[in-house]
């Protein structure tokens, strides 16, 4: 029997207990001169220069915004190289050589409680900007762009629910940081005037529910509650999330401050509460080693720019060497597939996933109608993969695509093993033009 596919396999219980490992000490450090959201860049040093960390070391340029590019370490600029970035193709790197003494560029500075507590949100959006803040779950979304903002907001939604399967990354920040969260939360909620904020976990997260229920008892008063939510997928989604911890259901395309709601994922919030405090851009951050071709999965905290190759080792190094490997940056239902381990950890790799490969070769499509019942946006993905079969961009546009949120429920729940998700973002394609 056919039904609709919200479980998906898992390995978190063997991972979301272990504590991350600090590696914060690569010999190079590697900063993508560009990104998915930022194609062109200027690199303001030339090499041979010395960088101190934090240092603005170039400028990205995107459709309608700028983001600058900070240095994670402070060392020598070296030249430049190729790998593989988190949208899974080779772009160019700034190399850095570290000198391992941290040397803090001069823009850092510690803001007092009662400077803080001065802070507009105008000068909070224009910190999070010069800090080149993104969406650290995964979308790299400019964050002080959620900050301008008109709309009145009374709700702090924080994502920490992590629903793809695997990754832990986010589970171990909550469970080992929680006071930078609780303080990252205040600041969203003093440049929004918010009276309230919720804390989204999983309901089956009892780890991170018994520290926050006593961290909270330092807050009194404070309109931060744990909100507990569904245990299935893609209950991270924003819509679900928001449906679930307030009951508002969002219209198609609708964005939730125009119902008094704005959100973050948890990794976000610290990376504001940084800015904030300190000034500081994110230059570390948690991600999960995991999947059936690593020896010891782990969760990791590293400096953004850390090659993959030299965190391989730590994690007792391939199993079943001689196996040919899948490598997926990011989760396994959204991430990006990439050739080889020669990646490198960018602010918005929230994990590598390291499978043995296993070919499953595809069948005929049976019309079972698993992937549509399973389609979180109501989506028919086996008519949109037909209609990209046969190039017909009328019959494309009509099924809406442009609606897909790539959950990749529609080839996970496939019977004959179809890339369906594949097809719908070839439509997506086709629906632009």
């Amino acid at each position: 029997m056919i039904a609709k596919t919200t479980k998906i396999h898992d390995t978190k219980n063997l991972v979301g207990a272990l504590p991350s490992v600090k590696f914060l000490n690569a010999k190079y450090l590697y900063i993508a001169t560009a990104n998915a959201r930022c194609p062109k860049a200027d690199v303001f040093i030339k090499e041979g220069d010395h960088v101190d960390t934090f240092q603005v070391i170039g400028m990205r340029h995107g459709p309608f915004f700028e983001q600058p590019i900070h240095a994670t370490c402070s060392g020598t600029f070296v030249g430049y190289e190729k790998h593989y970035h988190r949208n899974g193709k080779l772009t160019d790197f700034i190399k850095i050589e570290n000198d391992f003494k941290d040397t803090f560029d001069k823009s850092i500075i510690l803001r007092t409680p009662e400077e803080i507590a001065k802070l507009t949100k105008e000068e909070m959006t224009e910190i999070i900007k010069d800090c080149a803040n993104v969406g650290l779950g995964g979308s790299s979304f400019p964050t002080y762009i959620k900050f301008q903002t008109d709309k009145p907001i009374d709700t702090v939604l924080i994502n920490g629910i992590e629903c793809e399967p695997y990754i832990t990354a986010d589970h171990r920040l909550m469970l080992e940081y929680p006071y930078r969260i609780m303080d990252g939360i205040k600041y969203v909620m003093q440049a929004f005037n918010a009276k309230r904020a919720l804390i989204c976990i999983k309901s089956k997260y009892k780890d991170i529910k018994a520290v926050y229920t006593q961290v909270l008892k330092e807050y009194p008063n404070s309109g931060i509650e744990l909100c507990c939510v569904g245990n299935y997928y893609p209950q991270g989604w924003e819509v679900e999330m928001i449906k679930k911890a307030t009951g508002i259901q969002l219209n198609p395309g609708e964005l939730p401050s125009n119902r008094g709601i704005i959100n973050f994922n948890v990794s976000t919030i610290v990376g504001i509460y940084k800015a904030i405090k300190y000034n500081m851009p994110v230059i570390k951050r948690m991600i999960t080693i995991t999947g059936d071709g690593i020896n010891y999965p782990k969760n990791f905290r590293v400096r953004v720019g850390t090659p993959i190759k030299d965190l391989i080792p730590l994690c007792g190094g391939y199993k079943n060497p001689d196996k040919e490997k899948v490598f997926i940056l990011g989760g396994p239902m959204m991430g990006a597939s990439v050739p080889s381990d020669d990646c490198i950890i960018t602010k918005t790799v929230t994990s590598i996933i390291v499978f043995d490969k296993v070919n499953e070769p595809e069948q005929p499509c049976v019309r079972c109608g698993s992937c549509v019942m399973s389609c979180p946006v109501h989506l028919e993905p086996v008519q949109i993969m037909n209609a990209v079969k046969c190039a017909d961009k009328e019959r494309i546009k009509k099924l809406n695509p442009l609606r897909c949120i790539e959950c990749g429920l529609c080839s996970y729940s496939c019977t004959s093993k179809i890339p369906v998700t594949d097809y719908v973002r070839k439509a997506k394609v086709f629906a632009k033009l």
